[in-house]
């Protein structure tokens, strides 16, 4: 079970969750003390440079994990198609430079994405299982990350994809929760207050949970009750699969205090500060 937070580097937890006068090259670290995981979500919005990842990597205990969000441009531009030239690229992008630190690849569906079940066969099919194979895909990259790869020799070991859906046709369709178990492929759980879909499906050894808001979306922290809940879910999960939790309430500067409260209450990567609420 590993409890913690999607980003990092937020100016109003400043003060709040990070101690006054922290300088932000040094915000990483202090979350990496506090906690045993964080989603790397600038990924998202475009590709980052393989110094950023050794950096993080430097600056993280070597029992920490990052899961990587897969880059918008695959998932909400392209729509998952022609994307194997666009893979090669984000792996060739650094991500395999966290070394034993990586964890899951989450990819993110948008709204406007329904369920094609032959378009996400085709993607599954492109996935890398090994960092081994995301390696030799990622010597396929074009001249868009020419000079500022990654390619350097890794230790072969699984590799980890996850979905977050958010379109119709997907709720409550087993046709689809048997194409993610089929592919190897780790549905994400995620609490959108209500506004997106709830899929708690185990499809894979993982199970990935993104918290948005309890009430609120991106806004409204959890209460000891509704964390209760998601303790005792991550409890039954962590029977059957490995657990990630990761906390998106970052407006109001609930998530980092969320999750540390999350991990007490299952007794993993407690902190040693006080939890009390942004």
């Amino acid at each position: 079970m590993r409890i913690g937070i999607s980003g990092w580097r937020y100016r109003p937890w400043r003060g709040v969750f990070y101690p006054p006068g922290l300088v932000q090259r040094r915000e990483l670290e202090y979350a990496a003390s506090r906690l045993r995981t964080v989603e790397v979500n600038g990924s998202f919005y475009s590709l980052q440079r393989p110094a950023s990842y050794e950096r993080w990597a430097a600056a993280t205990p070597e029992d920490f994990v990052f899961s990587v969000k897969g880059p918008r441009f695959i998932t909400h531009m392209l729509r998952l198609r022609r994307s194997r030239v666009p893979l090669a690229n984000f792996f060739a992008s650094g991500v395999l430079a966290l070394g034993d630190r990586l964890g899951p690849v989450l990819w993110q569906l948008p709204r406007r994405h329904g369920y094609d079940a032959a378009q996400l066969a085709e993607f599954f099919a492109l996935l890398p299982r090994s960092t081994g194979a995301a390696l030799e895909l990622a010597r396929e990259h074009d001249d868009k990350v020419e000079g500022r790869t990654w390619l350097e020799p890794v230790q072969d070991r699984p590799l980890e994809h996850v979905l977050e859906v958010r379109g119709e046709g997907f709720e409550g369709n087993p046709e689809y929760e048997d194409l993610l178990r089929d592919n190897g492929i780790g549905n994400v759980v995620a609490d959108t207050a209500g506004l997106w879909p709830y899929l708690d499906a185990v499809t894979s050894g993982v199970v990935y949970v993104r918290l948005h808001g309890d009430t609120e979306l991106y806004v409204s922290g959890y209460s000891d009750e509704a964390l209760e809940v998601w303790a005792e879910r991550v409890r039954t999960w962590s029977r059957v699969a490995d657990v990630y939790v990761y906390f998106d309430n970052d407006v109001k500067v609930h998530a980092p205090f969320d999750a540390m409260r999350l991990a007490q209450m299952l007794g993993v990567g407690s902190s040693t500060e006080p939890c009390a609420s942004g």
